[in-house]
């Protein structure tokens, strides 16, 4: 507190004033001193200063511990404040979830009931193990199950639904579930109806169709909402019998065209080619290419062996060419229209040979070939060898030898198909076929267009951007190819768009309502994007990128329209479930991916997620698991899965390896289908299949005459095969990696797929996927599974192939190969 001036101290205290008198007295004497000159002015000044200056001195001793003080005191008041802020400033961060940060309400006492009615509605066999309640009971936006091969994930899916559906409201009208082929979706119907109906739902074929879909069925229904589409076909389902919406669930791996399609596809590359010259360039590169005889190294077998008669073949050269022309004259199929008759000379190793005609069109040069259809014993009169053996030797040597742009005519009916090409015929298109580098087989060009096509598409990718980004060699045909894809392409979406009514491919339906046009989301309703809020899809290793740049855009969607878009309803907000296995992505060769599957929670971003291991294995003994496992261990995937076989004990067989042995395959497989078991044959290739057909026959027979569901033998392809199961399964063929595809790489790594810096990402996920289609075959077998596989020396060298990773010394698998039995560390 501040000092009164009564309490200053002595020194500074004020002259106590003089009574009047005394203070007029005083005045009056300091004047006549002053008259009288008796005061000292310069003492006066001189005290005056004095005193100033003690004054002032004093004073700011006085001032400064009064202020002093003063502060003290306040400074005991007063909030000290040290600003650490940051001096940056920042913009907010973007919330990239595809979800908002929700969980759905299930209480302990309501798990408790809902397990208690599981119990005592569903019988024993069929009770969840504890891995499966926590993917019923997951309550996070998110969720993914790893569910390996026999996981029993089809119950606790429906359970899932059920949980969603009777015990927290949620109306089936938001829901879907998604399974990848027809066969799969059929299964799925009536495990759902049936477990409704325990619970006392009746649920129509009608309503479990619309929650059990496929993602080509849930897409169509959203293209044609849009203005001028509502009778939109799909070009995959497109027939002359119209198509119907369960068509939508065809196999959407199947890419093989029907006659209405070719039709389309034929029309539209007809007008291109009239209308385009760079085009017809383009297809005139190909044609000649695809017809060209194809060399033959000078080394080669063959060549060394022909090399030895070149100059007694080039002498019968014309006789055999009169009798070739004889034969094609006699069949109608020659003289050929845009074909100009010429016996030019070709000199081949130092001899002269013929050719019977020139394409002009083509600039190329024509020999005839010896029909397969015509008797093989034909002769020319006194001639030691047949016709097709002197045919053969002179083909071998144009294959060396021969410099000039050579068209070899196979047969008469590929005669036909190179005069549609040159007569321009539309109701035929191009009529030659062609084999992109890395394919294992020539198919028809417009259906190689096709394919291509659609491999670029379902990896996201645009198809004429995605070719722009292509790089050749100058002189490979490929180039060529690949201009040709891209004018074609563009055309045939115009042309089907133009028809009445309008068709699209199911690549562009889900690239309209993708993450790039995100802006056609606004013209769908509230109602046609609800069945996807609450997702829950199965196969989740098989899906595309398209398909994940159309579900990731879904859901954004959903999340941004917000509470407007549920109000009034038990399903709030969205979800996502997704169940998969890695170790069963074997679609890679069509678009597919495992990554999304493997990095789930990158590629769905959600504030939180569950991830559940589905590990028991209910169908298969556990020596055929870890023979599968062992074999697909070195392709990457998700860590620390290990299967153990649950349910009944079933008998510990080995895994059998065994040279191809069709004579021992059937006696196995008839073996085991007489003794009541169910049989499953998966084959590589279809030749294998018709050769094997033919020698089981009288077992076919036998099975085909059963009502459906009794039969017990199946034929199918190794990729056809998922989902089913057999006591025995025999697997024919090999897996292996056997072609390079140079322009699959490129367009790999556009879509960002592959590891970087891999030069050959596509590869390098085949090589991955060789291993994983074995899993998949192996893992088929309840009890039995026998593997014939190509000897050694039948193999090309350097292939890598999925039988290299059978071990020794492990009692899950019998290696027989060769005679000798491993039977070491067999217990």
């Amino acid at each position: 507190m501040p000092q009164h001036k009564n309490d200053l101290p002595e020194t500074l205290s004020p002259v106590t004033q003089l009574p009047l008198l005394k203070r007029l007295a005083a005045r009056l004497f300091g004047s006549g001193l002053s008259r009288l000159r008796a005061q000292h002015a310069a003492s006066w000044l001189q005290g005056q200063a004095d005193g100033f200056r003690s004054g002032h001195s004093a004073g700011v001793d006085y001032g400064y511990d009064e202020g002093h003080a003063d502060g003290l005191e306040e400074g005991r008041q007063v909030l000290f404040i040290n600003d650490t802020r940051s001096q940056e400033l920042r913009a907010p961060g973007i919330d990239d979830n595809l979800f908002d940060d929700w969980r759905l309400p299930l209480t302990a006492e309501l798990k408790k009931q809902i397990k208690a009615d599981v119990a005592a509605l569903l019988p024993a066999t069929a009770q969840p193990s504890a891995a499966q309640w926590k993917m019923i009971f997951s309550d996070t936006p998110s969720t993914s199950v790893v569910a390996g091969a026999g996981a029993g994930k089809s119950t606790s899916l429906v359970l899932r639904i059920l949980l969603l559906s009777h015990y927290l409201g949620f109306e089936l009208s938001s829901m879907t579930v998604v399974t990848f082929t027809r066969e799969s979706r059929k299964d799925f119907i009536a495990k759902l109806q049936e477990i409704f109906a325990l619970w006392g739902h009746t649920l129509s074929l009608k309503e479990a169709r619309e929650v059990v879909r496929t993602f080509h069925s849930r897409i169509l229904p959203m293209v044609r909402s849009l203005p001028g589409y509502a009778q939109l076909q799909a070009f995959e389902t497109f027939s002359h019998r119209g198509a119907s919406d369960d068509d939508a669930d065809s196999n959407p791996f199947d890419l093989r065209i029907n006659d209405a399609q070719r039709q389309q596809l034929n029309a539209c590359y007809h007008r291109l080619y009239s209308d385009t010259p760079r085009f017809r360039e383009a297809i005139g590169v190909l044609c000649r290419h695809a017809l060209q005889l194809k060399a033959l190294e000078h080394d080669h077998p063959d060549v060394q062996k022909r090399m030895a008669v070149t100059e007694l073949a080039a002498k019968r050269d014309e006789e055999l060419c009169d009798t070739l022309e004889d034969l094609w004259f006699a069949a109608g199929a020659w003289p050929i229209q845009g074909i100009e008759p010429s016996r030019e000379t070709v000199n081949i190793n130092g001899s002269t040979f013929h050719c019977h005609g020139y394409i002009e069109q083509l600039d190329a040069w024509v020999v005839l070939g010896f029909d397969p259809r015509e008797n093989p014993q034909i002769c020319r009169p006194n001639a030691k060898l047949s016709v097709r053996a002197e045919w053969a030797v002179k083909r071998t040597l144009f294959r060396a030898f021969c410099d000039k742009p050579l068209i070899w005519l196979e047969s008469y009916e590929q005669s036909k198909r190179v005069l549609t090409t040159l007569a321009g015929d539309a109701s035929a298109g191009p009529g030659f076929d062609y084999k992109l580098k890395g394919e294992l087989s020539s198919a028809p060009l417009l259906d190689c267009f096709v394919a291509a096509a659609s491999f670029i598409e379902n990896l996201g990718l645009d198809v004429g951007s995605a070719v722009g980004d292509l790089r050749f060699a100058s002189d490979d045909p490929d180039r060529f190819f690949f201009e040709a894809l891209s004018l074609f392409w563009r055309a045939l979406e115009s042309h089907l768009l133009a028809q009445t009514p309008p068709v699209m491919t199911y690549n562009r339906m889900f690239s309209l309502f993708g993450e790039h046009t995100a802006q056609n989301f606004k013209l769908l309703s509230d109602a046609q994007l609800r069945p996807l809020s609450h997702l829950m899809i199965d196969e989740f290793q098989d899906v595309s990128p398209q398909i994940v740049s159309w579900l990731r855009a879904s859901l954004r969607e959903i999340r941004s329209r917000g509470p407007a878009m549920h109000v009034g309803r038990g399903a709030q907000r969205s979800s996502l479930l997704c169940v998969g296995d890695d170790w069963q992505s074997i679609y890679g060769w069509r678009g597919s991916s495992p990554k999304y599957f493997m990095a789930f929670n990158k590629e769905f971003v959600s504030p939180s997620t569950t991830r559940v291991m589905l590990s028991d294995n209910f169908r298969s003994q556990q020596h055929v698991i870890d023979a599968a496992e062992h074999i697909v261990r070195a392709a990457p995937s998700i860590p620390g899965k290990r299967a153990k076989a649950c349910g009944e004990p079933k008998p510990l067989v080995p895994v059998q390896v065994l040279d191809r042995d069709d004579t021992g395959l059937v006696a196995k497989l008839t073996e085991h289908y007489n003794a009541g078991d169910r049989v499953l044959m998966l084959f590589r290739k279809g030749s294998d299949k018709a050769l094997i057909e033919k020698e089981i026959q009288a077992v076919v027979n036998v099975d085909s005459s059963l009502p459906p569901a009794l039969r017990r033998l199946k034929q199918l392809t190794f990729h056809s095969a998922k989902g089913l199961q057999a006591d025995a399964v025999f697997l024919l063929g090999d897996c292996q990696h056997l072609t390079s595809s140079p322009y699959k790489n490129q367009v790999y790594r556009m879509a960002g797929l592959g590891n970087e810096g891999d030069p050959e990402p596509y590869d390098s996920a085949q090589k991955d996927e060789v291993l994983r289609l074995a899993y998949v075959g192996i893992t088929r077998a309840i009890t039995h599974c026998y593997w014939y596989v190509e000897r050694q020396d039948a193999q090309g060298p350097n292939i890598p192939k999925a039988s290299d990773r059978v071990p020794k010394g492990k009692p899950f698998f019998e290696d027989v190969r060769g005679g000798a039995v491993d039977r070491s560390d067999k217990r």
